[in-house]
């Protein structure tokens, strides 16, 4: 059955269904693919230095031609695939909010951080993307690291001036501490997913878990309030 096009610039996009898919449903479908072949080979394989367009149109089970009707290059998939993972933590983070009102900034912090690590842990490739292939992958992702990463400083920055309107920790500007621990955050889940940090995920976050209290000036949570 022949689709119904409609042409764009040089390029004739479909336009009708196929197999009681809309063309806009297939599209996305196979975008998924090279987004999940990516995860694939830059975070389980031979890493986005690695990888070849061809490689990983082959994972993805498409064309290089279907690849570039998606990306212009894998820069661009792996700049999608950090936002991905990004979002997702943020949503989470958010999601999680509700569920912690109330609670003082130690046991606060402490859960609202393993809401963010489970989440962009959830898959040892979702680390290795996020904090070890991103770096260095060039100017755009570099500015697309710092962009996200003032996003989550902003965060905490509020969550201490709100803390510290309670009367919990003292009233300053969080805002060096804040980059600084993300500083850590990244270090320490670079090394973690590169194989140099004997350690396993449990133990790294509550380092970290630890490293935030102490950079908001806030007390320390009771051994057993890790849930």
């Amino acid at each position: 059955m022949r689709e119904n096009v409609a042409v764009t610039g040089r390029r004739a996009t479909p336009t009708g269904r196929y197999g009681g898919r809309t063309a806009a449903e297939r599209r996305a479908e196979r975008r998924r693919r090279f987004l999940d072949a990516g995860l694939e080979m830059f975070g389980r394989g031979p890493g986005y230095r690695g990888t070849t367009v061809a490689a990983l149109s082959e994972a993805a089970g498409l064309s290089t031609r279907q690849f570039y009707e998606e990306f212009r290059t894998l820069e661009d998939l792996l700049a999608e695939l950090h936002r991905e993972i990004n979002d997702a933590a943020e949503r989470a983070v958010v999601d999680a909010l509700p569920g912690v009102a109330g609670l003082r900034l130690a046991e606060r912090t402490g859960r609202l951080f393993r809401v963010y690590a489970a989440s962009v842990a959830a898959d040892p490739g979702r680390v290795r993307v996020a904090f070890v292939e991103i770096v260095g992958a060039g100017p755009r992702l570099d500015r697309q690291r710092r962009d996200r990463r003032a996003r989550w400083v902003e965060f905490i920055r509020a969550e201490a001036a709100a803390a510290a309107a309670r009367g919990e920790i003292p009233a300053r500007d969080h805002r060096i501490a804040a980059t600084a621990f993300l500083g850590g955050v990244n270090g320490l889940l670079h090394d973690w997913s590169a194989g140099w940090l004997d350690a396993s995920l449990d133990e790294v976050i509550d380092e970290l878990v630890r490293m935030l209290l102490g950079a908001l000036d806030a007390p320390a949570p009771p051994p057993d309030a890790r849930p």
